[in-house]
């Protein structure tokens, strides 16, 4: 991902920060620990996903324009070459995007927002397909 699209997304303020970054990291993976609806999805993770919301966690706000966490820590996103491991159709694509959905709506994040997020979300869950169906 280019830096300049990263420093270029406002949402890391608007949406609250670190806390409120953390948190929908935080419920995100919760629903998808608790939810049979996210299960396709939850299998391609580790048993403890502590390194995976870390992850997520990292990325998301670097993504959403707050501090390069991820460039730090782990270097270049490249986001589809990190997921060619793992089987990813259009069911886990669909169901990781329900899963940070439900957690966004959860959290309490508002509508305009969620619908901007949603937008941007969809297109990177797509691009990380790599499995047919």
């Amino acid at each position: 991902m280019n830096a300049n699209i990263i420093n270029a997304n406002p949402h890391y303020h608007r949406l609250g920060g670190d806390e409120a970054v953390r948190g929908l990291v935080d419920k995100f993976y919760d629903l998808m620990d608790e939810d049979p609806d996210y299960y396709g999805v939850r299998k391609l993770h580790p048993k403890d996903m502590s390194e995976s919301r870390n992850k997520l966690y990292w990325f998301l706000s670097e993504w959403m324009g707050g501090p390069k966490l991820f460039s730090e820590r782990i270097g270049q996103p490249f986001l589809r070459q990190r997921h060619m491991p793992f089987a990813i159709g259009v069911s886990e694509r669909d169901q990781w995007m329900a899963c940070m959905q439900q957690a966004m709506q959860e959290i309490g994040i508002d509508e305009r927002m969620r619908a901007e997020l949603t937008q941007s979300f969809k297109k990177t869950a797509d691009h990380m397909r790599n499995k047919e169906g």
